[in-house]
């Protein structure tokens, strides 16, 4: 798998999601996810300065060790977050297991199949996106992508890798080309890193 995008959403039957891109690149011992602030409604920018790429679990056991960026709803995003850091504090800081765990609920519950949102999280350990299908993707390469400008993100990205191995550089330099093309996406941007 080489990323999860707004078209490998509408593939599996998810509602494509303009507004956002959503990045996550893994480097060595470093990852990083940067996402844009623009929340568009149709074609008009309501806010250009939304934090879409947070901490998890700054108050629990795992003290902020994972970051996680979301495309879609916002105040499903945030049920999203809040499910995962219950799962994480339950799972004592498994990320992994607290993603599985979290898809399978959000793919069962009967609340949960309806939040529109696609997410990608990372530890120090492994980056994943997370889906409403019960899909949890260990994206090849360490490279990720969501969102309306996610595949832009992950093609520049892409090309960058070859030459250059710094995950933020990497990051921010994906987000500017997706900026630069995707009309929902801007370049307010926010980064989150997780190392040892």
């Amino acid at each position: 798998m080489d990323a999860y995008s707004h078209n490998s959403a509408s593939a599996h039957g998810l509602t494509p999601w303009h507004g956002t891109t959503i990045i996550g690149v893994k480097r060595g011992d470093r990852t990083v996810i940067a996402g844009d602030g623009q929340v568009s409604m149709g074609n008009t920018v309501m806010k250009p300065n939304a934090r879409k790429v947070r901490r998890l679990g700054e108050g629990g056991p795992e003290k902020g060790k994972v970051i996680a960026g979301f495309a879609g709803a916002t105040a499903d995003a945030f049920t999203l977050f809040e499910r995962l850091e219950r799962k994480l504090e339950q799972y004592r800081g498994q990320l992994m297991r607290a993603a599985v765990e979290l898809a399978k609920d959000w793919r069962t519950d009967k609340y949960l199949r309806n939040l529109e949102a696609l997410m990608i999280v990372a530890d120090k350990d492994v980056l994943l996106v997370i889906t409403g299908n019960g899909d949890v993707l260990e994206p090849e390469g360490g490279i990720a992508a969501i969102g309306s400008g996610g595949n832009y993100a992950l093609s520049a990205a892409k090309a960058l890798a070859d030459y250059e191995d710094d995950a933020e550089k990497i990051a921010r330099k994906a987000m500017k080309v997706a900026a630069d093309i995707c009309v929902f996406t801007n370049d307010n941007v926010t980064v989150e890193t997780v190392a040892p």
